[in-house]
């Protein structure tokens, strides 16, 4: 167990009618910062001078490495897409439409399928949405990225103006159209709206998770039906005992990553592709030629003029057809937006629209085959192979969707919005995560779905309506980008938007219509989850706010002298804060209570910027809290929302290397350095995290388990405890990096006693120092209040993972300090 400090602290603070903390929507934290870091040689980059790389405007000079990213993306991306055949026709003709069965529908509907695959994924996505990247990432959060970048929507707590500096920070137009200032400043001046955005945003991160657990329920099942088709003694129940199986054993594979997945499952994809375009070919040939009239938007006026509202009714199956198409844009961080578009314009469009034209000509000479439509139009002789085929790709489409449901998680952890769980990073490659509560959470959410409904027509209804709400989402959001990133006039905006609302509109009035059959699964699974999300984020910006406004006055710090008024002993205390700028009060109540503490302070900042990843180079924040002999630093680590924040094993390495080269690059630097900063906080700089940059240390590595125990001021005890748990752990015992100042003579005097200082204390141990807070509103908060942070994020807060695991602190340096806040 670790050493646990507990001190119950309560400061009641009437705090609920402040505005909101210091962030990007109010102007930030606007403390100074010097932006002088190190390039990959070593070099200083000059203020202003930003290494900002762009996506490729020539993709075509880099045709090999498209191409094989457009091969990998079948198995990774179009999985889910492709194997919509399976039952989009039984879909639509399900219900009230089994009544209008002839061959005039059946023109009709494949008109519908063939422009809604058309216009949607091909006009939409391909053409518009895919150009709209985040520093080469797409998804939801990525298009709330780019606006909280150019505009003051953000409600992120932590945010300053030091992060405007950040290379990847600045994407897009740089000019400024007149046309869309006043719906800027409404939209920054009013609190309510940034509120809306975010919760739009999250509405459609909880439908992706949705979808996570309905596309692997609704492609197995769907993919299975194919055994019961062609044996009669198998019965319904027995398919779906089988599908239980698969999805069982696609649940426990997850955990070995999807680093493979590519290369694995696009030949998978591709052959499925092949197999249903060369039957989609033949069918057509051989039972009605006459379908490629279909093609023909009259088809679609004919279809509705004979079916009237139960054909709008049926939209909700043709929807299906596109179904997955998010995952285009949601995966685009894996590969690239050129890559996407050959995939998708030259293989899976037209072996789709061929397959479900093939499907359409069978069915119009066989009426009765439509509750089978797919497994009944395939030829006897391949019958069994392109079975064979469907049940790989279904899965490969099921793994899709996994894959992309732990990336929302990660991402709304990052904005904090979602309780700390735990991420297992699979792979180097950037984006390729595991999260194990969420996937076994998804299993049985699934096996319950599969077992409770069995009907893939159900489910269907409920995967229509969560694929078609993240689209519509999508269009408001990608609209906010053409105004406010792109630059472009309202007009054109208030086309792309009218247009695509249009027709999305009709899809998802028709499945919402279908929610009390089925459709309210994805309702509910959204709402628990937004609810989940929202009180997270509710109750850490109230902590976050306590925080703020409890800061400890640097006038009393400053009181108590360079000892602060305790026995200073040898050590570096490392002090965790979700605070950028101020002493957070953790830090009084320990001093308050304890004699003594470390002869090195610095407090630590993980926090979270509106960008997809933060270059290593600019990671560390680096500034001084009081004057010199104070030994008090702060430091701001800066994440991504895609960046894999995990410790590397040697982070207590680089934060010396930083302070190091900070110490020395202040006694340079004159505008690091001001006459006030006794009083103030320092000025911060970025420093680079690379342990071979110009260093004022001799830096040597050694083996941990040749390294003699370090004598210092620690006790016997407590060397053998760090002993035992060293042997215990032997990730742990990787290297050792020991530091040593060399023999020069030109160093500033003053500049060597400090760093003399920082190695000895180093030498001597670090101690990481955290609040264990418990969070509860006051006596006079309202009952809903009551009820949001007593009952709500108090069970959220004891059923996550805490915070010194989230961030790998070593459980024997670990102190907790006990706090109460009344909020």
């Amino acid at each position: 167990m670790p050493p646990l400090l507990m001190y119950q602290v309560g400061i009641h603070h009437e705090g609920d009618s402040l505005e909101h903390p210091p962030s990007l929507a109010d102007g930030g934290a606007h403390e100074s910062i010097d932006t002088v870091g190190k390039d990959g040689k070593g070099g200083q980059t000059p203020q202003g001078k930003r290494k900002t790389e762009l996506p490729s405007k020539f993709p075509f000079l880099n045709i090999s490495r498209n191409l094989v990213l457009a091969y990998q993306s079948l198995g990774v991306v179009y999985g889910d897409l492709s194997t919509s055949p399976l039952y989009v026709y039984r879909s639509v003709f399900d219900g009230k439409l089994q009544d209008y069965q002839s061959p005039e529908t059946i023109f009709g509907a494949f008109s519908l399928i063939f422009w809604t695959i058309t216009l949607i994924p091909l006009l939409k996505y391909v053409f518009i949405v895919l150009c709209a990247d985040d520093n080469g990432e797409g998804g939801s959060f990525a298009l709330y990225s780019l606006l909280c970048r150019h505009a003051k929507f953000s409600l992120l707590p932590n945010q300053q103006a030091a992060d405007e500096e950040l290379s990847s920070y600045k994407y897009g137009y740089s000019g400024r159209s007149t046309a869309c200032l006043q719906l800027k400043r409404f939209l920054e001046k009013h609190k309510k709206s940034r509120t809306v955005l975010l919760v739009i945003v999250l509405l459609a991160a909880c439908m992706v998770i949705g979808d996570g657990v309905l596309t692997p329920a609704m492609s197995v099942i769907s993919s299975m039906s194919g055994i019961q088709a062609a044996a009669d003694h198998l019965t319904h129940d027995g398919v779906v005992f089988l599908s239980c199986i698969i999805l069982v054993g696609l649940f426990a594979l997850q955990h070995s990553g999807t680093h493979r997945v590519g290369f694995l499952f696009a030949p998978i994809v591709l052959i499925w592709l092949i197999s249903i375009m060369i039957i989609g070919l033949y069918n057509t040939i051989i039972w009605n030629p006459k379908i490629v009239s279909a093609l023909s938007p009259y088809y679609i006026v004919k279809f509705f003029r004979e079916t009237g509202k139960d054909g709008w009714i049926s939209l909700g199956g043709i929807l299906l057809s596109v179904a997955g198409t998010e995952a285009m844009y949601a995966d685009l961080g894996h590969f690239s937006a050129f890559s996407m578009r050959i995939t998708f314009a030259f293989v899976v469009y037209p072996c789709l629209v061929i397959q479900y034209m093939g499907q359409a000509a069978f069915l119009s000479k066989n009426l009765d085959s439509i509750p089978n439509s797919f497994y009944s139009s395939i030829p006897d002789g391949v019958y069994w192979p392109v079975f064979v085929i469907a049940t790989l790709a279904a899965i490969v489409g099921s793994q899709s969707i996994i894959t992309a449901t732990f990336s929302i998680v990660k991402q709304c952890n990052s904005l904090g919005c979602f309780p700390r769980v735990k991420i297992v990073h699979t792979s180097k490659h950037k984006g390729q995560i595991y999260v194990p509560e969420i996937n076994w959470i998804l299993m049985i959410l699934t096996l319950v779905v599969a077992i409770g409904f069995q009907d893939t027509t159900l489910i269907g209804n409920a995967y229509g309506l969560a694929c078609m709400t993240v689209m519509f989402i999508t269009t408001f959001l990608m609209t906010l980008v053409i105004i406010f990133v792109w630059q472009r006039s309202l007009v054109f905006a208030a086309a792309f938007l009218l247009f695509f609302w249009f027709i999305e509109g009709l899809y998802l009035s028709s499945a919402a219509i279908k929610a009390p059959q089925g459709g309210w699964v994805s309702l509910l699974l959204s709402f628990i989850l937004l609810a989940v999300m929202l009180v997270w984020h509710y109750g850490t910006r109230k902590k976050y706010k306590y925080d703020l406004h409890n800061k400890v006055p640097l006038k009393w710090i400053l009181g108590l002298g360079p000892s602060l008024g305790i026995v200073r002993v040898p050590g570096i205390g490392l002090i965790y804060s979700e605070l950028v700028t101020g002493v957070p009060p953790i830090f009084s109540h320990f001093v308050t209570n304890l004699p003594a503490f470390h002869n090195v302070v610095v407090f630590i900042c993980v926090k979270s910027v509106p960008v997809p990843y933060v270059s290593s180079d600019e990671r560390f924040l680096i500034g001084r809290v009081g004057p010199k002999p104070y030994r008090m630093y702060r430091c701001i680590v800066r994440y991504g929302y895609k960046d894999a924040q995990q410790d590397t094993g040697n982070f207590e390495d680089l934060l010396i290397q930083s302070l190091a080269e900070f110490i020395q690059m202040e006694a340079v630097e004159p505008q690091l350095s001001s006459p006030d900063s006794s009083s103030l906080d320092g000025r911060m700089a970025v420093i680079s995290t690379n342990l071979q940059s110009h260093s004022p240390f001799i830096i040597d590595d050694e083996d941990f388990e040749t390294c003699s125990t370090i004598q210092s001021s620690k006790s016997l005890t407590l060397q053998s405890v760090r002993s035992s748990y060293d042997d215990g752990n032997h990730e742990n015992r990787k290297r050792r990096v020991r530091f040593n100042l060399p023999e020069n003579s030109s160093m500033d005097p003053e500049v060597r006693d400090e760093l003399i200082d920082l190695v000895q204390a180093k030498e001597a141990g670090v101690a990481y120092i955290m609040g264990h807070s418990y969070v509860k509103a006051r006596r006079s908060s309202s009952c809903w209040k009551k009820f949001v942070i007593d009952v709500g994020y108090s069970f959220l807060r004891k059923n996550c993972r805490a915070s010194a695991v989230a961030l790998n602190i070593p459980h024997i340096s670990l102190i907790e300090v006990g706090m109460i806040y009344y909020v």
